[in-house]
């Protein structure tokens, strides 16, 4: 990767608080998980990966996703899953809420200006608890996970000696006011 690109995605982006409510909800679960268990800082949902993308474009897409609505999602986890590939642990929901699907497709629309081509898998919302986990890692949680989220943020995947942290580009520049 050269300076000229960054490696971007949209997700929703958890703030301190609903940061603070997932740890105390996932206390008895991270134990139990096989893998590099995923720090809090890190923990996301992804939209839409991006990959690498033209630093000097950066602002026209946020100026772009401005144009989205931020509506209001609630997104009930319901279960910690494994995935084989790419070996994550994860929190997953059952039921994925409409209007994040229609935020998920108008981010795929307005990536398709900028020449990005989406993925053709169906959308999964999930948020990553451990990485380079085993295949034992998944149950249904004895209580659901209830959040909510205002908004998007725009991140950047950054590689530093300790691993990878995912910073908001602009943070709170997407979300409602």
């Amino acid at each position: 990767m050269t300076a000229s690109n960054r490696r971007l995605f949209f997700a929703l982006w958890p703030d301190e608080q609903q940061r603070s409510h997932l740890r105390s909800d996932l206390d008895a679960v991270l134990p139990t998980l096989d893998g590099r268990v995923v720090p809090p800082d890190n923990w996301h949902v992804t939209l839409v990966f991006i990959g690498l993308f033209p630093t000097s474009r950066v602002p026209e897409l946020i100026a772009a996703a401005k144009s989205i609505p931020q509506t209001e999602i609630e997104l009930t986890f319901d279960r910690v899953d494994f995935w084989k590939r790419p070996r994550i642990a994860c929190l997953r929901a059952s039921i994925v809420p409409p209007g994040l699907l229609e935020m998920v497709a108008a981010l795929h629309e307005l990536l398709e200006g900028f020449g990005f081509v989406p993925e053709a898998r169906t959308y999964q919302p999930h948020l990553t608890l451990a990485r380079k986990a085993s295949a034992h890692s998944q149950a249904a949680l004895g209580r659901p996970i209830r959040t909510l989220w205002r908004g998007f943020e725009l991140l950047e995947s950054v590689s530093t000696r300790s691993g990878v942290s995912y910073l908001p580009v602009n943070q709170g520049l997407l979300a409602d006011s």
